[in-house]
């Protein structure tokens, strides 16, 4: 335990260079102020690794990949398949995590409206758009290598010391270091800013624990023994014999987020705190004055303009951090489809068009499990027909898997109705009732089929319940699975070599399975272990819940949305079925106006036609029906810089309806600005009002 400074207690040396405090050395002038060295910040652990890029053979964007590689359907090449080098694993990490979060199709509007090509102004002019500059990557821990949470600083050559910037890109979903790569960095980057990232402690550390292999910082491989406090993350399986487990569930995954045991998410806000920290050693390591071996503080917190940037729950990371940021570190925030859990005082209330909205204000684990329920009958509601179409499963199995759930759920009470299209109906009641808005109906099955709601509901299930990979809660599990769903299958080649570049941190990824290991037939994918996709399963998750299991780990990660007057945007689709707008922003900013009042400065814009999952959009179904909220995080991005530089007031809050691309599945025309209404400095009929907490969104 570290001692608190107090009373009595002498500061070391290095902690008063690093405080800025004065010291007294013999004959020394105190007058004359003296340089002050720059300290590496005492949450790093371990070595920093720096490394330059020349911008065309590598890059901080694309790592040499340029715009059309990036754009290429096939993944970098990897010279040796079986010993993968830090740097291909590096390139095959920006590949895949800049394609995770948006529309790379050149009608969907990559190459014209966004892309390494595109510059600040929205012009084709940068070419491939390889960028030059500098890489410090490092962990931040609490000295017990458990925490080991990945801080990358990226410091383009085009970087002005003279009017420095930063970025964060915290990690969207449970993404490794350049998860935000797309979403934020290249904003960034483009406007000379240096760029923050971090994968939160929840990012892409994988322990296959059947050879007992775990990932380190760079994504290489190493016996989980020899790593040690090197290891991204190493699974402590308890009281349960490693060779046991491996007997009786056979080549089994353990994943950071899921099995990591740390509740990462409360510490989301500080992680991303952090990543500005180490920016700012970082910052004063290149453009300090060289002080015999050391160089001294150009940058003292609160001189550099910072925009805490990203989207999804990385965005909820920057929400939390601004929340907590007690030192001037933050000047601004601009997130999309925040996963926030608010803590929602009884005076807020949403209503849309002047209904009052069926729920608000669930925090993730009381919504997602009960999506993970219903949703594979809800998709067979008349209401949700003609839904896009994003699984493997031929068409008759997913009928057959939508159609005994809907019974199980029947049978056990969740529902009521003596046939399919009446339970179906029911269970999409069930979900309005709740807070979906009937925006997402059609967007139930793709979130389902695709396995994004039933992986993050294990997922974040096992983080609360802060379980162990061998405790395999509700019977779930991640591991290898045959061409019929058989799990424990031996792969030809170990999905390890790659996670760290094609992986996601929640399994289905890269090879590795969602698995029920109490299927009719032994331990099976769990869309195929029994007749009605595990249902028990699903709905002991959802007991967790109900039954107050994970209360205390919910209650530590909500946030209070005291933003303490900092500029702030938040972008969110209306029809985003993963993280519902009414359990996330619309509640945000009620509490946010409660709280703060006429100091709030936080401006909401709500896109019609907008969810969640913008690399979804060159899918059939999703490119004629819906538009990419990407175009809005930048044109957020953009507003904000115009006011921090220019003082230009940003927009009022405001509903933008959009307009679809229209045409026939899989052949939408070409994305124009005619698609993408601008967000307005008078919203008129538009404008989304807050009185004392009263949240009132046009139709």
């Amino acid at each position: 335990m570290r001692s608190p400074i107090g009373v009595g207690h002498a500061l070391p040396l290095a902690i008063v260079v690093a405080l800025g405090v004065s010291a007294c050395h013999g004959d020394h002038d105190d007058s004359t102020p003296q340089p002050q060295a720059n300290v590496l910040p005492s949450f790093i652990a371990g070595t920093v690794r720096t490394q330059s890029y020349d911008g065309n053979s590598d890059d901080l964007l694309t790592a040499g990949l340029g715009k059309t590689g990036l754009a290429s359907a096939a993944a970098p090449a990897i010279a040796n398949a079986a010993q993968p080098t830090a740097a291909e694993l590096r390139r095959l990490a920006i590949w895949s995590n800049y394609r995770a979060l948006v529309d790379m199709t050149s009608n969907g509007g990559y190459g014209r409206f966004w892309g390494p090509n595109v510059d600040v102004n929205g012009n084709d002019t940068l070419g491939e758009g390889k960028i030059a500059g500098k890489e410090y990557l490092a962990f931040a821990d609490d000295g017990s290598g458990k925490q080991n949470v990945s801080v990358l600083v990226q410091i383009p050559a085009s970087f002005n010391a003279d009017q420095p910037c930063i970025v964060t890109a915290t990690s969207s979903g449970s993404r490794g270091v350049y998860g935000a790569i797309s979403a934020a960095g290249e904003w960034g980057l483009k406007h000379g800013c240096a760029v923050a990232y971090t994968d939160k402690g929840s990012g892409n550390g994988a322990h296959e624990l059947s050879t007992n292999r775990v990932t380190l910082i760079d994504g290489t491989l190493q016996d989980a023994n020899a790593a040690g406090n090197a290891s991204l993350f190493t699974a402590n399986l308890g009281n349960t014999d490693a060779g046991t487990y491996n007997s009786q569930f056979p080549n089994r995954y353990a994943f950071k987020h899921a099995h990591s045991q740390q509740n990462p998410e409360q510490d989301w806000g500080k992680n991303t705190l952090q990543a500005i920290q180490f920016a700012y050693w970082a910052l004063n390591d290149s453009y300090g004055t060289l002080n015999g071996s050391t160089r001294t503080v150009r940058y003292n917190p609160g001189s550099i303009t910072t925009i805490a940037a990203s989207v999804s729950n990385g965005g909820g990371a920057s929400l939390a951090a601004a929340e907590q940021d007690t030192s001037g570190l933050i000047t601004a925030v601009v997130v999309g489809e925040p996963q926030i859990n608010v803590r929602v005082p009884s005076q807020v209330s949403v209503t849309q068009g002047g209904v009052p909205v069926g729920a608000f204000g669930k925090p993730l684990a009381d919504y997602m499990t009960l999506a993970n329920l219903l949703e594979p009958c809800a998709a067979l509601a008349p209401a949700a027909a003609g839904a896009p179409y994003l699984t493997a499963l031929p068409l008759a199995t997913t009928t057959a898997i939508r159609t005994a759930r809907c019974s199980a759920l029947a049978a056990n009470g969740v529902i009521a109705g003596a046939d399919t299209v009446t339970q179906a109906t029911n269970a999409l009641a069930l979900l309005h009732q709740n807070g979906y808005e009937t925006d997402s109906d059609v967007l139930h099955a793709p979130m389902w089929d695709s396995q994004a709601v039933p992986a993050v509901a294990v997922t974040y299930a096992n983080a609360y319940a802060r379980a162990s990979a061998s405790a395999n809660l509700c019977n779930f599990s991640f591991g290898t699975t045959s061409s019929t769903g058989a799990a424990g299958v031996t792969p030809a080649v170990s999905p390890m070599l790659t996670v760290f570049g094609n992986g996601n941190g929640v399994p289905p990824t890269n090879g590795i399975n969602l698995v029920y290991n109490a299927g009719t037939a032994g331990a099976f994918d769990h869309r195929l272990a029994t007749a009605d996709a595990s249902y028990a399963g699903a709905a002991c998750l959802r007991t967790l819940w109900t039954n107050g299991g994970l209360t205390t780990s919910v209650e530590a990660i909500k946030v209070n949305a005291n933003l303490h007057g900092k500029p702030t945007i938040i972008v969110q689709g209306r029809a985003d079925a993963l993280v519902p707008i009414n359990h996330a922003s619309r509640p945000y900013v009620g509490t946010n106006q409660l709280l703060e009042g006429g100091a709030s400065k936080l401006s909401f814009y709500e896109i019609t036609n907008g969810q969640h999952f913008d690399a979804f959009l060159g899918v059939a179904g999703f490119d004629n029906r819906f538009v990419p909220l990407h175009y809005y995080n930048i044109q957020a991005l953009n507003l904000m810089w115009s006011h921090l530089k220019s003082g230009t007031p940003l927009p009022p809050s405001q509903v933008v309806h959009t307009v679809p691309r229209g045409g026939s599945p899989g052949a939408a025309p070409a994305l124009t600005v005619a698609n993408l209404p601008a967000i307005a400095a008078n919203p008129g009929g538009n404008a989304i009002t807050v009185s004392n907490g009263a949240v009132n969104v046009p139709n």
